[in-house]
């Protein structure tokens, strides 16, 4: 009884103090069924299958959230990436596809749909092509919206004709915002072995090996991880490790709980539970804070990387003891406008932007939500993009890009997104052109790691 009583005290104290939550609860349909060589019905078809499967999806979580005392921050939709369905449809089109997505997500209340994607890591198709076109459009008249595009794999090397594009898309769609700071760019990512279950925005999509309709969640607990470790301030890096272990077992069972719940409730598959530990703007809520606590002075000096590493297998560890179904991305983010910790390192100039580029390298995702000066060309744009897709490649991991040229903003200045996406200072990049490897195009070949089977 003793014990029962300890751990829901324990559970009361990371909710309540700590800053325990479940992220998202994000609701993936296909879309698959929904094509048509007619773009009225098809369009009508998204729309309607999209407010039938996911209507009781905002009033069900937050029944749980009530309920179980546990803050579930966003309800999402991922959808079954647009590219695939869009056959011979118009740019024109493709972009009232995109407003027709923000209408059932404004109805349905729920904070993002994403899925507004192309998968062109090998080549391009039509479809693929018009939503690349359509994409700056799209997201400078959207609210809710968001789009990823898969540039890179292991298997297949680099498709750096999509590399090309993507910075000029990258580019039009800050322009296209420069009265929000570029803010459009903020719900676009680019991949490199991206996954077919993340609940994550502005990167989730609904990928070909999942059913009809599933229910990932995605769950966060930095400010338990630091809580924890501040408990043990004399523990060598193996103990370290071990506590975030058990605390990050800790975490996930709880996101499991509430995951399946609601599934249940819905009447649809529970999926997967991805444990990435996402920071937020609240106070002692960032992974930056916890490699500090780790051992680190401000994150970015000497040593980052290797407690990033330990910080990020432990996680994994301690989450996959905890459930059979750890999917998605599953280790930590470093978004740098959503982590205090981060921006404070930037402000210190401990924090660059080459120093970022080699955490990617163990952390779970890459370059994410970095403000870049509005001077930043489109072919930097797509050498940023290159150089994170060939981490990922080499090492057969996810990495991915979302930065954000901010127009007019100068090395420095600070840029305000709001809510959840934060704040974040506007860094420069190497002067030097890569425009000539940008310009060659073609595809970098898949390494000899793709040789596998």
């Amino acid at each position: 009884m003793n014990i029962a009583l300890d751990e829901m005290m324990e559970t009361i104290r990371m909710i309540q103090m700590e800053n325990l939550d479940i992220r998202t609860v994000t609701m993936g349909i296909s879309l698959h069924d929904c094509g048509d060589s007619d773009f009225e019905k098809m369009n009508k078809k998204v729309y309607g299958k999209i407010v039938s499967l996911a209507g009781r999806l905002k009033e069900v979580a937050e029944a749980v959230e009530k309920e179980y005392g546990i803050p579930i921050i966003n309800k999402r939709i991922s959808i079954t990436p647009i590219a695939e369905i869009l056959g011979n449809a118009t740019k024109e089109q493709a972009v009232e596809l995109a407003k027709t997505l923000d209408k059932a997500a404004i109805e349905l209340g729920v904070d993002f749909i994403g899925g507004y994607s192309a998968l062109v890591h090998k080549g391009i198709t039509k479809g693929d092509q018009t939503l690349l076109d359509a994409l700056p459009e799209a997201l400078s008249v959207t609210e809710r919206v968001c789009s990823s595009v898969s540039v890179a794999t292991t298997r297949s090397g680099i498709n750096m004709d999509a590399v090309r594009q993507m910075g000029m898309i990258i580019k039009e769609a800050a322009e296209r915002t420069k009265d929000q700071d570029g803010m459009a760019c903020a719900k676009l990512v680019v991949f490199c072995n991206p996954v077919e279950d993340n609940p994550f925005m502005a990167g989730a999509f609904h990928g070909a090996g999942e059913g009809e309709v599933v229910l990932n969640v995605g769950v966060s607990g930095p400010g338990v991880v630091l809580n924890a470790l501040k408990r043990y301030p004399e523990a060598d890096l193996g103990e370290v490790s071990d506590v975030i272990k058990k605390t990050a077992f800790k975490i996930t069972r709880a996101g499991e709980l509430i995951g399946r719940i609601v599934a249940e409730r819905l009447g649809v598959p529970f999926g997967i539970m991805d444990l990435s530990l996402a920071p937020t703007n609240a106070m002692n809520d960032s992974v930056a804070e916890i490699l500090e606590e780790i051992g680190l002075e401000r994150v970015g000096t000497h040593g980052t990387i290797a407690a990033l590493a330990l910080m990020n297998d432990a996680v994994k560890k301690g989450g996959a003891m905890a459930s059979s179904y750890v999917g998605g991305l599953s280790g930590a983010f470093i978004p740098v406008s959503e982590d205090n910790g981060m921006i404070q390192g930037i402000i210190d100039n401990s924090l660059t932007l080459p120093k970022l580029e080699a955490m990617t390298c163990v952390c779970s995702v890459g370059l994410d939500m970095i403000a870049l000066t509005g001077d930043v060309t489109p072919a930097t744009l797509s050498a940023l993009i290159a150089d994170e897709a060939a981490i990922g490649m080499i090492n057969k991991k996810t990495t991915a890009v979302r930065v954000i040229p901010v127009p007019g903003k100068e090395e420095g200045e600070m840029v305000e997104f709001g809510g959840l996406l934060g704040r974040a200072p506007v860094m420069g990049v190497n002067p030097f052109s890569s425009e000539k490897l940008i310009r060659r195009g073609g595809r970098i070949p898949a390494p000899l790691q793709a040789l596998i089977n």
